[in-house]
């Protein structure tokens, strides 16, 4: 009942939203809607994990051997909790943001909601696949309408990368369908083929997954769609697409590809994570080089999620446990600074750092709350993704799945020390220092803006210091996913 719920509320109120005709009516009924996804999402956890109230399971297509069958475990609990909370916090940040025809801006959101909602929570791969494009055809159009100048060769580009993705999955998808002794869908069926399919099948199966999940998270060299499309698109969709949206990549590899294909898995896991590598590093630098506050994080956001693709492969319970943490934590930690540069974008008129300076004289509040979120970005220990880094690299270098696991942990440690470069670079340049003629007029924060910014500050400080509720939450999970990985291993 409850995952039908999560779907249903947003998807209904997305619909609905098409027929309001005042933008700030649509605003008011868009945030009313993911409060009460949020509010549905916490009912979720407080109820027992074995509760019937957390599966649903009913005949939706069976001539194809499909059911609408949704549940929630651990790491369905966490990415459904982040999104219930990021919408509303989004709406809010954003509240005085003005849409050409915002009854439309606000109903692709919530439809983006819904279909983010369903991919975490699809246990049947047919269904997984149409909320992956459920999930990713609204951000289309609000790109496409709402971007920047350059919005439509951005919005091309990014149709193009995650269109052959989508392709590439939903090939093996069919392909493994085809295997299944019961010719289904579901998710046990998959999971079962482990006993089922040779070696040769699972290394080019691997890369039909692979491919389009490493597109979505983005990893090195299938990430250059993202800095274009982070840039241009509209400041509360680039919040979606970099605080949740990226999630989709890292969950589709835990769910649906480590455990259906643990010899893939384990032939390419060097492979893949020197992908990763390339990108933490190489992502680092070009985010050194920034001048444009969104192209900075966009790029910091590639290094971070390559972090967590690492520790996947590594096929550690530690590792993977500081995935689905730091999954939450990194969504929390970008949408707090995307809000800082929508402020400091629409009160200055400009994102650049070089046109910028002094804004803590002026606006001391938003200096405050930047510095603790921008902190949390770099792992400050006491802060959230202190948590999750320290289990992501104890997860890599304590790994047996590969004989580099020590150079892998050591030049991922390399590039936390640049994120801290450019981060606190970011601080300076923007933050202290002399004021110009254009921060001079800067003003200080609305009490809306103080408000989701001080509750990204509190669950930063909350679960920097008390991360027992969300790794208790994750640890079955991981066991199952750790043991079907190490299957054939």
């Amino acid at each position: 009942m409850i995952p039908v719920l999560l779907i249903a509320i947003p998807l209904a109120g997305g619909l609905a939203g098409f027929f309001f005709k005042n933008s700030q009516s649509a605003r008011g009924w868009s945030l009313f809607v993911s409060l009460l996804a949020l509010v549905v999402s916490l009912w979720g956890l407080s109820v027992g994990a074995k509760s019937p109230l957390l599966n649903a399971d009913v005949e939706w297509l069976p001539g194809l051997g499909s059911r609408f069958a949704v549940g929630l475990d651990g790491m369905g609990q966490i990415l459904c909790l982040l999104t219930a909370v990021s919408f509303p916090v989004i709406f809010i940040a954003t509240w005085r943001n003005e849409y050409r025809k915002g009854w439309n801006f606000y109903a692709l959101m919530l439809l983006s909601q819904a279909g983010l909602m369903g991919v975490f929570l699809a246990m049947d791969a047919l269904l997984f696949y149409f909320f992956w494009e459920l999930a990713l055809i609204p951000v289309y159009f609000l790109c496409s309408q709402w971007g920047g100048e350059k919005r439509i060769q951005a919005t091309f580009k990014f149709f193009i990368y995650t269109f052959v993705g989508s392709l590439l999955m939903l090939i093996a998808i069919i392909w493994l369908y085809s295997h299944t002794p019961d010719h289904s869908f579901s998710i046990k069926s998959f999971y079962e083929l482990r006993n089922h399919i040779g070696g040769g099948e699972q290394l080019w199966l691997f890369w039909l997954f692979f491919i389009a999940f490493a597109i979505k998270m983005p990893i090195w060299p299938l990430h250059t769609w993202q800095p274009d499309a982070y840039e241009q698109s509209p400041t509360a969709t680039t919040m979606v697409l970099s605080g949740i949206m990226v999630k989709m990549g890292l969950f589709g590899v835990i769910r649906w590809l480590a455990p259906v294909l643990p010899v893939g898995t384990w032939a390419w896991g060097d492979t893949a994570s020197a992908l990763c590598i390339i990108g933490m590093i190489y992502a680092s630098l070009v985010a050194i080089q920034q001048d444009d506050l969104k192209r900075l994080v966009a790029y910091s956001s590639i290094a971070h999620i390559g972090l967590m693709c690492l520790a996947i492969f590594a096929t550690t319970a530690s590792g993977m446990q500081g995935v689905m943490i730091q999954m939450f934590n990194h969504g929390i930690n970008i949408i707090g600074l995307w809000i800082v540069i929508d402020l400091i974008e629409r009160q200055m008129g400009t994102r650049k750092m070089s046109e910028l300076g002094g804004l803590a004289q002026k606006a001391p509040a938003l200096a405050i709350l930047l510095v603790i979120v921008a902190l949390a970005n770099v792992a400050l220990p006491l802060t959230n993704a202190f948590v999750g880094e320290f289990l992501l690299f104890s997860g890599v270098f304590s790994s047996k799945a590969t004989q580099y696991n020590v150079v892998f942990t050591v030049v991922a440690g390399i590039s936390i020390i640049l994120s801290a470069v450019y981060t606190l670079n970011m601080i300076q340049r923007v933050f202290f220092g002399n004021t110009n003629a254009l921060t001079e007029k800067a003003k200080d924060i609305k009490l809306n803006e103080k408000v989701v910014l001080a509750a990204i500050v509190v669950l930063i400080v909350v679960i920097g210091v008390y991360p027992k509720p969300m790794l208790s939450l994750t640890k079955d999970t991981v066991d199952m996913i750790i043991t079907k990985m190490n299957y054939k291993l």
